[in-house]
């Protein structure tokens, strides 16, 4: 079982701009955590599985990124009508989202396979498809999966002044319609990505209010790479075959459906009522182990929508995902049983919408509450000793 983040975590500046560290520190009592990993260990050993190398999951993988294949050449290839590249721009965002979801997402934290080089190939899935598997390493399993909801430390509840996730965030006027206007922004995270986000990135060597090393050798290699293949696909081939407003109609089609569905559900996980967006003391000290700080701040939706759980690779069960992220997430709606029990047993909380739509009336209500100038935080209620 692989050993979840340390009670201490750096988040250091590249050596070409200084050793700058900044250290937060999670309370030290790691019974419950201990418990529960325990536990989880013990249901794969009772029912002979492994956690990684599923065949379940290599099929999965391969449906995938045949959807994406076919859907891609009838795209360029094949379509002559706007009713005919409408639908199959639709499918091919829904397939580059699901490539995020699933393949790459698992493969970044090594949860695809066993074997490094098997997780590398597909994280680079990612730049495949416009991201950057380099930066989202950093960003994703780096800062957000260790300080989820922590303003200032969590880049993914960073969107600058476009947004206010966090009571700990500035408000301005026009937040307040934000529970409006979001909707339609959630759409351009992929063109974002695309176009600027990864440059700015690159550029800057920061994320969010964070530094981070820029890519070297192999790494800035894949980078670039990545983004002539990409944009090789998504612009230098369909151009040889159909004019520049059909291409970059199709392309925006195809990439606001991906970014719409990869926007949603991280909000839904975490930019909701239910999560708690705690702060540190002045020392930098968080009030609670790293293990329960993750159940306070994730939010489970669907659970028993199996269409949900296969279509999003398992994030609707982001509290076992935070929790075990080296886990494949085939696994994730079999030890959730485990989960929620062990935590109804020492009385920490395991949050859930039962519905992808309560989630979204959720994030809803938390947007507008966000927007509001007599918006305060909710009461977080002391973790209980364990």
């Amino acid at each position: 079982m692989p050993q979840s983040p340390p009670q201490t975590a750096d988040v250091t500046r590249s050596p070409s701009t200084g050793a700058v560290a900044d250290r937060l520190k999670f309370n030290g009592d790691n019974t419950f955590q201990r418990e529960l990993r325990r536990r989880v260990e013990a249901h794969f050993k009772r029912n002979g599985h492994g956690q990684r190398d599923s065949g379940q999951m290599y099929l999965k993988t391969a449906i995938i990124l045949a959807v994406f294949a076919i859907a891609y050449v009838l795209l360029v290839f094949v379509a002559t009508t706007w009713w005919q590249g409408l639908p199959l721009s639709i499918v091919l965002g829904v397939a580059m989202a699901q490539i995020g979801f699933n393949i790459q997402h698992d493969a970044g934290h090594q949860a695809y396979s066993e074997r490094r080089r098997v997780n590398r190939w597909m994280a680079m899935t990612l730049d495949l498809v416009g991201g950057s598997s380099y930066i989202w390493q950093r960003k994703h399993a780096h800062l957000h999966h260790t300080y989820v909801n922590i303003d200032g430390h969590d880049g993914d509840i960073h969107l600058g002044a476009l947004a206010r996730f966090s009571p700990a965030q500035k408000r301005h006027w026009h937040h307040r319609w934000q529970h409006l206007y979001l909707w339609v922004l959630y759409g351009f995270t992929a063109v974002s990505w695309h176009l600027h986000d990864d440059f700015r990135d690159i550029a800057t060597a920061t994320i969010g209010k964070q530094r981070f090393p820029r890519p070297r050798g192999k790494d800035l290699a894949v980078f670039v790479l990545g983004k002539l293949v990409f944009f090789g696909l998504a612009f230098g081939l369909p151009l040889a075959f159909h004019p520049l407003g059909t291409v970059v109609l199709f392309y925006a089609v195809t990439a606001m459906v991906a970014g719409l569905l990869l926007a949603l559900v991280f909000q839904l996980a975490h930019a909701v009522e239910e999560a708690a967006f705690p702060s540190p003391d002045e020392s930098g000290r968080m009030d609670t182990p790293w293990a329960i700080h993750q159940l306070q701040t994730t939010v489970n939706f669907a659970r028993d929508n199996r269409v949900i759980t296969w279509l999003v690779g398992g994030l609707n069960f982001q509290v076992e995902h935070h929790l075990f992220p080296r886990i494949c997430h085939v696994h994730y709606p079999a030890i959730a049983r485990v989960v929620e029990a062990t935590c109804r047993e020492y009385g920490v909380p395991y949050h859930a919408n039962r519905s992808f739509s309560a989630g979204i009336a959720s994030h809803y209500r938390w947007l507008r509450r966000m927007g509001r100038p007599d918006a305060v935080p909710a009461p977080l209620k002391p973790a209980p000793q364990t």
